[in-house]
């Protein structure tokens, strides 16, 4: 059974982990997700890496990266771009860091149709991309934390690229649960543990994805 978790104690920090936070919009799911990391880090450095484009003109979206921003020690190496972030790559690249934490992948899947112009395109246009990041987090070797919106829960969007999205986004979760060590939930500051086994063998192995994310 899911047990709740503190949210100012994330339990069991495990340094090799691979962990996937999912959460609504505004449900603390970032907070929670950067406790972890600094927990898991312990005195090392922490790398952020942040998926979200800057737009100036866009007043509401910097005030919520500068509350970000602020809430990070300034020891943390944080890793933006302004064009689109191979998020596989960096997880490829080396670093020195003792953690590393990615907020989120539903902006990074957002850039991701907009740069493939999939908005309009045949299912699947970004699928090279999805499996590339899903491998790299697979073969990742090391403390990962991902954050990601869990979306599906209220009635069908009524635009097709809000269903995209929403097709997108379960397909690429449910991929995620499957070869991360540790998947929590965050509901109103509070964290329920769905998964964690970060010793088992076959943490590599991915369940089909034919029939999940589809519901």
């Amino acid at each position: 059974m899911p047990t709740a978790d503190s949210p100012d104690r994330p339990s069991r920090p495990n340094p090799t982990s691979r962990t996937l936070v999912l959460g609504g919009a505004r449900s603390g799911k970032s907070a929670h997700a950067e406790e972890l990391t600094q927990a898991l880090a312990g005195a090392g450095r922490v790398r952020y890496v942040a998926t979200s484009h800057r737009d100036p003109d866009d007043h509401d979206w910097e005030h919520r990266i500068a509350q970000h921003r602020d809430r990070r020690p300034a020891s943390w190496l944080t890793v933006e771009t302004a064009h689109r972030l191979d998020l596989a790559d960096h997880l490829r690249s080396p670093t020195a860091a003792a953690a590393t934490l990615v907020d989120d992948l539903g902006t990074w899947l957002t850039v991701e149709l907009d740069g493939a112009a999939a908005w309009d395109s045949p299912r699947g246009t970004i699928t090279p991309r999805t499996d590339e990041l899903v491998a790299s987090v697979r073969d990742y070797r090391g403390a990962l934390v991902l954050v990601t919106p869990e979306v599906g829960l209220g009635v069908i969007p009524e635009t097709r690229s809000g269903r995209l999205f929403r097709d997108e986004i379960g397909a690429l979760n449910a991929r995620l649960a499957q070869v991360c060590d540790r998947v929590v939930l965050v509901v109103a500051g509070l964290t329920m543990t769905l998964k964690d086994d970060p010793a088992r063998e076959s943490c590599g192995a991915e369940v089909s994805t034919r029939t999940r994310g589809q519901a």
